[in-house]
């Protein structure tokens, strides 16, 4: 099975054949993926070098004259080294582009701290009008990534990672997903978490809902799982931990809830370690997260 990032380079370049509209600008990392584009569309595939600040501008440029621009670097590249252009070149413009990023939160541990980022959906929340997709699998992101550039001048980020659930699930970028129905709290699983957390749940009498758009956040969803299964929520997310807290706690503002937000812990991790590793220590393999769900949702 090829990875998310591997598809995205497929599909995009594909995109960029069939939609004189498409651009992809890059800050030098993934542009061997488009090698073969780049010929056919020198004047749509556009390397800056490794200036990710210019990254966002030329998007926004790009975007400013009618082109629907792709930007992709690593999260911490693309969200947070460059987020004044992000809030001031795409969002106090007005201006419109799909922001794919990869490594996630640690998919490449050797790196280091300056290439992990669990705080990128958190501080994306601090502007007004996103989208944010978060694949589970590579096939979900082919969907999303067709979703993301035909939505119009939207601003979208898509969210790619290593770690993937063994199948994919039918996804339409907008709702969350039931995959499992129970009577004793509901369980939302953000993208790649969903098969540590149905392994988690197994046995226990809970929903789990699958979340692979989260924001603009499906509030309908969660209120009508938490009809059935009572109001105790427990958000497994892929970043930082409490991410979405605010915005499950607003959707039952109305009814006495309780919100658990599991996901990346605050402290940084030294010994870069494994993949696999990153998950144990932050709690998000399924022994680990069967323990904390049991103990917040069992009496």
């Amino acid at each position: 099975m090829d990875t998310m990032r591997e598809r995205f380079t497929t599909v995009v370049s594909r995109l960029l054949d069939e939609d004189p509209r498409v651009a992809v600008v890059l800050a030098e990392i993934g542009k061997d993926g488009f090698t073969g584009a780049a010929r056919r569309h020198p004047d749509r595939v556009v390397n800056v070098g490794i200036r990710e600040q210019l990254l966002v501008g030329a998007g926004a440029g790009l975007a400013l004259t009618g082109l629907r621009p792709v930007l992709h670097t690593f999260a911490s590249f693309l969200i947070e080294r460059p987020f004044e252009q992000v809030k001031l070149d795409l969002g106090h413009q007005d201006a419109g582009a799909v922001l794919v990023s990869a490594a996630a939160s640690f998919d490449w541990p050797a790196g280091g701290y300056t290439h992990m980022a669990p705080g990128d959906v958190a501080l994306l929340d601090t502007l007004d009008g996103w989208t944010v997709h978060v694949p589970g699998h590579p096939d979900e992101a082919e969907t999303l990534l067709r979703h993301a550039v035909a939505a119009g001048d939207d601003k979208v980020y898509v969210r790619l990672s290593l770690q993937a659930n063994r199948e994919a699930l039918p996804v339409d970028g907008e709702r969350f997903r039931t995959v499992r129905e129970g009577r004793s709290g509901v369980v939302v699983a953000v993208g790649p978490t969903l098969d540590n957390v149905l392994a988690a749940t197994q046995g226990l009498d809970v929903t789990v809902l699958y979340a692979t758009t989260v924001r603009p956040f499906d509030a309908a969803a969660l209120r009508r799982a938490t009809g059935a299964a009572g109001t105790d929520v427990v958000l497994v997310e892929p970043y930082l931990a409490g991410t979405s807290t605010a915005a499950a706690n607003d959707a039952l503002a109305d009814v006495p809830h309780r919100v658990l937000g599991l996901g990346v812990g605050r402290r940084e991790l030294r010994r870069y370690g494994t993949i696999e590793e990153h998950v144990g220590a932050h709690g998000l393999d399924a022994k680990s997260l069967r323990e904390r769900i049991g103990a917040f949702l069992i009496p």
